[in-house]
């Protein structure tokens, strides 16, 4: 195995469609964990407002975000909508480093209105990051045991979930994590919306970290600026 990684599964306050302030409060989490990967929810740097206009990653203002990781060491997996060169839209996970961003991840199981503007990505991906390759799935990808079976095949060591839970499925999302992590011998990592985020008035939070036999390893509870912190070893 690679040696250990310290995972933040992160569920900052999220201020609808202001990309400036949840970078803010992003950064703010990477410096208060200093976790080599921070991972925060599914469209956490607009909230989840499917008319959010899509973020280039260059945009400046991420460069508080990107001054956070380069500080500390971490990378962060955040959320935003993205646009490529053909004009295709996407629900994405962002990796940001100290040297800045790019697109990680594009999600693959599109929920509900989310088929009427964004296309899916094509393939499941794997972060090589310090030895540990992470798979990564944003929220309906998880539900599908089809992505988490085909991720876990490209020799994953964790299942990293960015997503937003309403507050009436935490059960549901706990028993779901545990579940994966079970079932695949995966790390499982959780980070879930806390509080409004766009669309959602009330969101579950619960970001959390499971151990590959199923066991929570730590969880956040439902509020906003909640963490979850391990050591993956």
């Amino acid at each position: 195995m690679p040696a250990p990684l310290t995972v933040a599964a992160a569920q900052p306050p999220c201020h609808d469609l202001d990309v400036a302030a949840n970078a803010a409060a992003h950064a703010d989490a990477v410096t208060r964990t200093r976790a080599r990967l921070v991972v925060f929810p599914e469209l956490s740097l607009t909230g989840y407002n499917l008319t959010a206009p899509p973020l280039d990653p260059a945009d400046p203002r991420l460069d508080p975000l990107v001054r956070a990781c380069q500080a500390t060491g971490s990378t962060a997996l955040a959320g935003a909508p993205v646009r490529d060169a053909d004009g295709r839209e996407s629900i994405a996970l962002l990796a940001v480093t100290g040297q800045g961003t790019r697109v990680a991840y594009r999600k693959m199981w599109l929920y509900g209105p989310e088929h009427d503007r964004f296309t899916p990505g094509p393939a499941p991906h794997v972060l090589v990051l310090d030895g540990w390759r992470l798979g990564l799935a944003v929220c309906f990808d998880a539900s599908n045991p089809q992505h988490a079976h085909d991720t876990a095949a490209l020799g994953t060591h964790a299942y990293v979930v960015s997503a937003l839970y309403r507050a009436e499925e935490a059960a549901r999302r706990d028993q779901l994590m545990r579940t994966t992590a079970a079932r695949h011998r995966l790390w499982t990592i959780l980070a879930a919306a806390a509080g409004p985020s766009g669309s959602y008035p009330h969101t579950s939070g619960g970001s959390g970290i499971w151990t590959p036999d199923g066991s929570p390893a730590a969880q956040a509870g439902p509020r906003p600026g909640e963490t979850a912190l391990t050591v993956l070893h």
